[in-house]
């Protein structure tokens, strides 16, 4: 039985993290995703949110923005649009992102084109905010 599992982490301009970590907790298309060594083999889609990971009693918060999540022998590949770690987020950038957005929603009728765009800014502002909060 494996103690730790390798998770790397990857967007398309940079490898974000290769670690050798203790748990993962993803943000599955249908649902929240706990992984720990020897897990069975997956593949999954991944949604926008926060993927967080432990080493030993310290928890690592990263906020992803779609993307794929393979489990194979106790490696975890994340190939994500975006991951921002805690430490990398601007918080007053990603709240000024919240409050466009929601200015925007609020002009916007729901079968405008825009409207979708707007809303998946304002979720991806709401999980960079939470990311940075929890991360500090």
């Amino acid at each position: 039985m494996a103690d730790k599992l390798k998770l790397e982490m990857v967007t398309p301009y940079k490898q974000v993290l290769s670690e050798e970590v203790d748990e993962i907790t993803a943000p599955g298309f249908i649902g929240e995703l706990g992984i720990l060594p020897d897990h069975t083999p997956l593949l999954t889609t991944l949604k926008v949110g926060e993927l967080t990971y432990k080493n030993g009693n310290e928890s690592f918060h990263v906020a992803v923005n779609w993307g794929y999540l393979e489990v194979e022998e106790n490696t975890v590949t994340v190939l994500v649009d975006t991951a921002e770690r805690a430490d990398e987020i601007d918080l007053a950038r990603a709240k000024a992102a919240l409050g466009r957005a929601e200015e925007a929603l609020k002009t916007l009728p729901p079968e405008d084109k825009k409207y979708m765009i707007m809303e998946a800014a304002l979720q991806r502002a709401l999980i960079r905010i939470r990311v940075a909060s929890e991360g500090r």
